[in-house]
């Protein structure tokens, strides 16, 4: 997401200097003043995509904030104050970018800050709805409940990202080994057969000819060719950074065959769990959609669902605003429906979220087992062309001297 420099004015009449992630400006602002800042300003950072790199590694990775969670479950549940539970995790892990930032955090919280201040100044390292949900516990007192809310949220979304990274991963290493042997075939092994058919000046198929004519440009233009393909892909990036470029291309990318179902499907899943553990803090309908509209990581879809928070602003149902934008299955809608009519959203949200993510697997299992015999398919008329137009030749002159 966005990153913001924000200028704030606290209630004991301090001036801030924070920067935050946020969808949008106007979600950042009015966060904020629900908070209880006094919002001087809130600048987009220019350039970000020169240092996205930089603040992801600035970041505490999910294993290491899962890890901080359950001592500190573990510690507070046994009734001790958050200073001796600050002190006794930082005893365990004495370096890292965590050690860093509890080091940093302790020293405020001995201050006199809560916890989520004190984390709020470090919100490039935490993220921000983690933030909001210690400060939900906070003030609905039940620190323990949240937290554990908040580790179940993050073994779940951990879950599910590893499942598809890990149904991606073959077929990746299949096209990657494909296109290297191609290549490698084309520039290696084409001109040294080119070269003892030139030697024979014989006449040569046409297949054989234009294979022949395509490796000698490839050859000549090769270095040339990477230079422009860097090129270009640079300047697609350049321009998928900018506000334009990223709403055409997640627009584009739920439009796909087959992969746009997917792709809505993951980001909804995810939505719909980071709205519940959100609305289980004890945070407000408006302000946890707010939350959680950055977890969609779509551009488009992120626009359509303020849509959708205006209309609940208006008097709206939760579940008649998702329908007017139109990004949840028609079942998933009818749960929600379900859940509002019941009292049972909270609840709902995680049935609705299994769903997705039961039904993201399964598309994902039959993507995979068909993409790799395709994969397979491809690459070897690929390379069984290459090899009968190297041989044409060969069975030509068998057949003139038979």
């Amino acid at each position: 997401m966005p990153l913001y420099t924000c200028k704030l004015g606290a209630s004991d009449g301090k001036i801030l200097y924070r920067e935050f992630e946020a969808a949008e400006t106007d979600v950042l602002r009015k966060s904020l003043e629900d908070q209880g800042f006094f919002v001087f300003e809130v600048n987009k950072k220019p350039f970000q995509f020169l240092f996205d790199k930089g603040i992801k590694r600035r970041k505490i990775d999910n294993k290491a904030l899962l890890t901080f969670n359950q001592e500190m479950l573990v510690l507070i549940k046994a009734g001790m104050p958050i200073m001796q539970v600050l002190d006794a995790i930082l005893e365990r892990h004495d370096s890292g970018k965590l050690s860093e930032v509890l080091q940093q955090v302790r020293e405020d919280v001995k201050g006199g800050a809560a916890l989520s201040a004190a984390m709020e100044k470090h919100g490039r390292a935490f993220p921000y709805l983690y933030i909001a949900s210690i400060r939900a516990g906070e003030r609905t007192g039940d620190l323990p409940r949240t937290i554990r809310r908040y580790i179940q949220y993050l073994k779940r979304v951990d879950g599910i990202r590893k499942k598809v990274v890990s149904a991606v991963f073959y077929p990746s290493i299949l096209v990657v080994f494909a296109c290297l042997a191609i290549t490698l075939l084309l520039v290696y092994v084409v001109p040294t057969f080119s070269q003892v058919y030139a030697d024979s000046g014989s006449q040569l198929p046409a297949l054989t000819q234009f294979l022949i004519s395509f490796t000698s440009l490839l050859r000549r233009y090769f270095l040339l060719g990477i230079a422009v393909a860097a090129g270009l892909i640079a300047g697609f990036r350049t321009w998928k950074n900018t506000e334009a470029g990223r709403y055409t291309v997640d627009r584009l990318k739920l439009t796909l065959p087959v992969i746009g179902d997917v792709f809505t499907k993951y980001s909804v899943a995810g939505f719909s769990r980071t709205l519940a553990t959100v609305l289980g803090s004890g945070i407000p309908i408006i302000e946890s959609l707010r939350m959680s509209i950055g977890t969609l990581d779509n551009v488009y879809m992120e626009k359509r669902l303020f849509e959708a928070v205006r209309f609940i602003e208006e008097g709206g149902r939760l579940s008649v605003a998702l329908e007017r934008i139109n990004i949840m299955p028609p079942l998933a809608l009818r749960m929600l429906g379900v859940g509002e009519t019941t009292g049972s959203l909270e609840d709902m949200l995680i049935d609705i979220s299994d769903y997705l993510e039961d039904e993201l697997e399964e598309r994902m299992h039959i993507l995979t087992t068909a993409i790799e015999p395709a994969i397979m398919v491809v690459m070897g008329l690929i390379i069984g062309v290459i090899i009968v137009a190297m041989y044409l030749p060969i069975f030509k002159i068998a057949g003139t001297v038979g």
